[in-house]
């Protein structure tokens, strides 16, 4: 089996709060092939966001093991994470918030270049200028500011900073959610045509379905903290196995009015994710659970490369 560019085994990520831990990150398994696409799907504070910054160490692990090309780089410190930050890199959510409002696209750009101290002055104009160019920026934007251009810019703004040193990895943290529906396809287009002429390994985090099925190679479903279905994209839209998946899939809007889904309603509390008992944490919603349910549940190959957390999969599938 071919080395996988990103693999974490029974991460964790716990947060200290007043009633004891909150358990954002749980025991998460998963690998992702070098120059493929692992999207991670799930409600909001399901710790898809957290997943991700946990990974590339703007958070550090409470558990567990992160393994980058076949290195365990789970505890690295120091000048080691200084270099592992050069081959893993984040595009966040908010455009605006995560550009530096004083700086101008050149000097945003630039600033990843000089503090890499990999090329001389009179490269790094040049080397800006074709990170903009690669990201479909306009050359007269290269003194403009953050709150002179519109949403899509800015976010190709965070992109060209992202590719600046030439990473292996990038976390997608929503990296559209914030623009309009033709920008989305634009950014996207963008991170695919990246991908396929430099390798780039992606962790796509999102809420949106649609998005996700576009541009990913391997799905995760997490919900509260774990892991509840992995497949392939294509796999798991046609045939989902977890309650929780199927109910996600249901909510997706189609003009198909003459093959039209039931929506399914999801009722209960939700389980908090401070101090979380044993068992499936979906349990409380899930219109199949029983005592089964209160047990913990394991992610379990079911098909080929399908991967479900639920003791009652089988029979409701069968």
């Amino acid at each position: 089996m071919e080395q996988p560019c990103i693999e974490v085994k029974s991460l964790k990520k716990y947060f200290e709060v007043g009633q004891g831990k909150l358990h954002a990150v749980d025991d998460i398994s998963f690998r992702i092939g070098k120059g493929k696409t692992m999207g991670v799907v799930g409600e909001s504070g399901c710790g898809k966001s957290t997943l991700g910054r946990t990974i590339i160490h703007q958070h550090e692990s409470t558990d567990g093991q992160i393994y980058f090309n076949g290195k365990d780089v789970t505890h690295v410190k120091g000048k080691a994470l200084k270099d592992l930050r050069e081959h893993m890199q984040i595009v966040f959510q908010d455009p605006y918030s995560s550009l530096n409002p004083r700086y101008t696209v050149e000097t945003t750009v630039k600033e990843p270049l000089m503090l890499s101290k990999r090329f001389s002055k009179g490269e790094l104009g040049d080397e800006v200028a074709r990170l903009m160019e690669l990201c479909g920026i306009d050359e007269r934007l290269r003194l403009a500011y953050p709150h002179e251009l519109d949403g899509g810019r800015r976010q190709r703004v965070g992109i060209a900073r992202a590719l600046s040193l030439n990473p292996d990895f990038i976390v997608c943290d929503e990296p559209v959610s914030a623009l309009d529906v033709s920008i989305q396809a634009q950014v996207l287009n963008l991170l695919q045509d990246l991908q396929e002429q430099h390798g780039i390994t992606y962790m796509f985090v999102t809420h949106d379905l649609s998005v996700v099925r576009h541009i990913s190679h391997d799905i995760c479903v997490m919900y509260l903290g774990q892991l509840v279905e992995t497949s392939p994209s294509k796999e798991l839209f046609i045939r989902p196995l977890h309650p929780y998946t199927k109910a996600l899939l249901s909510a997706i809007p189609t003009i198909d009015i003459h093959n039209m889904q039931p929506r399914i309603q999801l009722k209960g509390e939700i389980t908090s994710p401070i101090n979380p008992k044993p068992g499936c944490r979906f349990a409380a919603r899930c219109p199949y659970a029983t005592e089964a349910c209160h047990e913990p549940q394991k992610l379990e190959e079911v098909e080929a490369n399908h991967f479900v957390a639920c003791c009652r999969c089988k029979e409701l599938n069968s």
